[in-house]
């Protein structure tokens, strides 16, 4: 028998490796495909980008590769999305699918769609279509599956900080233009102040057993922050949105805070051992790097710092969190 001949009876893959060493991670990245949305009669196909992975045995030299868009093309056709798009059913589906036919100790899927949504301009009413990325992660293991529910938002901060030293600045040009000190106060409270704005995107997932709508946490990302931005902007709605955010300033650690405890107190039936993750990244604009927060814990772990503000020395990253099954 020829050594092709060999190679084609035979799967590589299933042999023992020279190093035997069980890997943690061996998959795919940057799969793009189509999923399917039925919207009662309607359906409309959602660009999505996959990533899939297994835990490799110290005793498997490799996976087959191939397997893993095959499986992709047999799940999308399999599972159709309803209105409620439900990201993180499909990335449980081809889990369970590529533990099976890889023979895993584990697999890991995560997905990212783009999803177009519908809204009207906050004071001219005119409607305009955004684009918000859902996530859905899923991990599934002999013992059991978890999932995560996801979504990335953008959204405009203005900093409180340089806000702060442009009212103090002002107080003072108003005290030696001769206005009384109670009427510097309400010219100060009634008159957006000026700062500097950054362009930031808000991520929120939700790992739970529960069925959470996405759309929902959308809206908490957007209003963690100073204030929402739109694509199409008249005139009256730029001006909405820009007092609104300099009535609201927040720095990037606040818009995580904020968006952990709207998430804590709009879902109180989340179980202590469910798992949050908020990350915040500003684009600055008066210097040359962009700023960043997060926090991750299980629900049980950020319940406990906000009743009592002390810090906790563990936070339960993700990756642990999905190994719990």
């Amino acid at each position: 028998m020829s050594e092709d001949q060999h190679l084609l009876e035979h799967d590589l893959q299933d042999s023992t490796p020279e190093v035997r060493i069980g890997l943690s991670r061996v998959g795919v990245r940057g799969v793009h495909k189509a999923i399917r949305q039925h919207s009662g009669k309607r359906e409309t196909l959602v660009p999505a980008e996959i990533a899939c992975s297994v835990d490799l045995d110290p005793a498997r030299k490799g996976v087959h590769m191939s397997r893993f868009p095959e499986l992709f093309e047999q799940a999308i056709d399999e599972i159709v999305i309803g209105d409620t798009f439900l990201v993180e059913a499909l990335a449980e589906h081809i889990a369970c699918r590529i533990l099976e036919r890889q023979e895993a100790l584990r697999a890991e899927v995560e997905i990212h769609a783009r999803l177009p949504v519908t809204r009207t301009t906050p004071v001219t009413g005119l409607r305009t279509q955004e684009l918000v990325t859902l996530v859905g992660i899923a991990a599934a293991a002999r013992s059991g599956v978890k999932r995560v529910v996801g979504v990335e938002a953008t959204g405009i901060n203005a900093c409180p900080c340089a806000q702060g030293l442009v009212r103090s600045s002002a107080s003072e040009r108003l005290l030696e233009a001769g206005f009384a000190e109670g009427d510097v106060e309400r010219i100060l409270e009634l008159v957006p102040l000026a700062t500097h704005n950054q362009r930031g995107r808000g991520t929120l997932y939700v790992g739970t057993a529960l069925q959470l709508d996405a759309l929902d946490l959308v809206g908490i990302v957007e209003r963690s922050m100073s204030a929402p931005v739109y694509e199409l902007l008249k005139r009256p709605d730029e001006l909405f949105v820009v007092e609104h955010a300099h009535l609201q300033p927040r720095f990037v650690e606040d818009s995580v805070r904020v968006a952990l405890r709207e998430t804590i107190d709009a879902y109180p039936e989340l179980d202590g051992a469910d798992f949050l993750y908020s990350r915040q990244v500003n684009l600055e604009t008066i210097h040359d790097h962009d700023v960043l927060a997060e926090r991750f814990g299980t629900v049980g772990e950020i319940r406990t710092e906000l009743e009592n503000g002390n810090h906790l020395d563990r936070h339960t990253e993700l990756r642990e969190w999905l190994g719990r099954s």
